[in-house]
């Protein structure tokens, strides 16, 4: 099951909701209310942007993250690839509902003498267990923070937000 997953890696990689989004610069981005507090979401549309997610960011802001969207439900996994900070994942069903969450930690850079499929082969993997339509990415440690847990629903506008998915 791990060279599924890795394969899967290489091909892919927060009162009520404010559902508008909009283009800043060039990224997408949506507002989005969880537990009283509201989070500015870049978000992830398509493969190469799901694929590079929050990589290479020395810091994520406190009220910001990254929405990945699906085109349909299906597992989904994610790794700390490049990554600095920290960094909270849950992993939401079709309807907005959190299936898993995670606490991922920074891990150790890649060494010059390693390649990038050696790199990827190291990296704890972090499962949705099971079929997902978003995943939502925070500041290490904001989910538990905010209350987020499994079964919460976090209040996205799904529908018009699985059809901008690609």
């Amino acid at each position: 099951m791990r060279a599924w997953l890795q394969v899967l890696l290489l091909l892919v990689a927060c009162g009520d909701p404010d559902p508008r989004a909009v283009a800043s610069g060039a990224r997408e981005v949506a507002f989005v209310a969880i537990g009283g507090e509201t989070f500015t979401l870049e978000l992830a549309l398509d493969a190469a942007t799901r694929q590079r997610g929050l990589s290479g960011r020395g810091e994520i802001p406190r009220n910001e993250g990254m929405l990945f969207l699906l085109p349909t439900p299906r597992p989904f996994a994610m790794v700390m690839r490049d990554c600095a900070a920290p960094i909270d994942v849950a992993f939401l069903d079709a309807g907005g509902r959190v299936v898993s969450l995670y606490e991922m930690v920074v891990e150790p850079p890649r060494r010059p003498d390693e390649d990038a499929l050696a790199y990827d082969a190291r990296l704890p993997i972090y499962p949705s267990g099971g079929p997902v339509q978003f995943a939502l990415e925070t500041a290490g440690g904001r989910l538990r923070e905010i209350g987020l847990a499994p079964g919460s629903r976090v209040p996205l506008d799904t529908g018009s937000l699985v059809r901008r998915a690609r």
